[in-house]
């Protein structure tokens, strides 16, 4: 893969994602430990009895994410501007330490799938789900990372990794068909044949 770590950073108006070395490893470690503490009070505290609910709860929430993913990536990130031109510069310099700040994406996840949920039933199902989530883009930032900044030999990895770079490549051809939004997984682009080899 031929990156263009090299370039120079372009400023994006209104909104820049486009952090520091400190702020993208803290965004990674961040990520990387807080389902893990959600998980041990979800775990150690919640109500005797309810440790299937919330498990169930908490794959549905992987699953939400999973297809939250796709359907971010395809029809906001490469489809609604200012995203779509925020998401341009990644494509354009993928070695760029390029991200939705911590803040905001938590924010998101707090705002978007917590706050609803509480709303509709107690704190410990809406831990659950939004525990999923999180585990969902975890998984998300991490892979993506590791997708462009990692040389593992292991073949599922590879496997992501090369259908990742597909993606860049169809994304740099004007007015090519772009595919394989899923980074966690190629699942729905296979529902809704959008995946290319």
């Amino acid at each position: 893969m031929n990156f263009d770590k090299d370039l120079p950073p372009q400023k994006m108006k209104l909104f820049n994602m486009e952090h520091s070395h400190w702020a993208y490893r803290f965004d990674l470690l961040f990520y990387g430990f807080s389902p893990w503490v959600i998980a041990y009070f979800v775990a150690a505290y919640s109500p005797i009895g309810s440790g299937t609910v919330l498990l169930v709860l908490t794959c549905l929430g992987i699953v939400m994410w999973s297809l939250l993913e796709y359907v971010l990536h395809r029809f906001i990130l490469h489809g609604v501007a200012p995203f779509s031109r925020w998401h341009a510069e990644h494509h354009q310099r993928p070695m760029a330490w390029i991200f939705l700040p911590t803040a905001f994406s938590l924010g998101l996840i707090f705002l978007l799938v917590f706050l609803p949920n509480f709303w509709r039933q107690s704190f410990w199902p809406s831990a659950a789900l939004t525990l999923g989530v999180l585990t969902g883009y975890a998984a998300y930032t991490l892979l993506h990372h590791a997708t462009h900044h990692s040389k593992s030999q292991n073949q599922w990895f590879r496997a992501r990794q090369r259908n990742h770079a597909i993606h860049h490549a169809m994304s740099k051809k004007p007015g090519a068909r772009v595919g394989n939004f899923g980074v966690t997984s190629n699942l729905w682009d296979r529902i809704f044949r959008t995946r290319f080899d």
